[in-house]
């Protein structure tokens, strides 16, 4: 290691420190204040349709018109970035109560990540208004398995 990175060391590691205490602050914020706005309604048929259509149109272009994603999203590609990952079972969409899932489409990776994380994944505020945000994930969900779906239900019982 050389000097300089001896010396950049001790302040990269107290931004990681502080970047990642951040992160794990907005899921709590978010879990406590967002989730009890934060509904997804997978069987209401109005709902599901208007996020299939807002889904197709912003969505879809990089991770599927099947909530496939890209190939090999966990491989970061050679400009640093992840591809997009899918939004089926297969990926890890489910894997985050509703509240986690609004904000990250709402706010986009950085507001997790840290203002430095890069992502193809825009922030949707400004574009989508929050119950459009709500259909389009309303409409993922509709779409997993019935165990998953479960599965994100008392995920989602626990978060609360």
């Amino acid at each position: 290691m050389t000097a300089t990175a001896r010396r950049r060391w001790p302040w990269l590691a107290a931004a990681t420190l502080l970047g990642l205490s951040l992160a794990v602050l907005a899921v709590v914020a978010i879990q406590r204040d967002g989730d009890a706005a934060v509904r997804l309604a997978p069987d209401d048929r109005a709902v599901v349709a208007s996020g299939e259509r807002l889904y197709v149109e912003h969505c879809a272009s990089c991770h599927g018109r099947n909530l496939e994603g890209q190939r090999n999203w966990r491989r970061r590609l050679a400009n640093g970035r992840l591809p997009a990952p899918p939004h089926d079972a297969s990926g890890h969409t489910w894997h985050h109560p509703d509240a986690v899932l609004f904000e990250l489409t709402k706010h986009g990776p950085a507001a997790f990540a840290g203002p430095d994380y890069e992502s193809d994944m825009p922030a949707y505020a400004g574009v989508l208004g929050d119950a459009e945000i709500v259909a389009v994930l309303s409409y993922i969900k509709s779409r997993w398995p019935a165990d998953i779906r479960q599965a994100h239900d008392r995920m989602n019982a626990r978060a609360r």
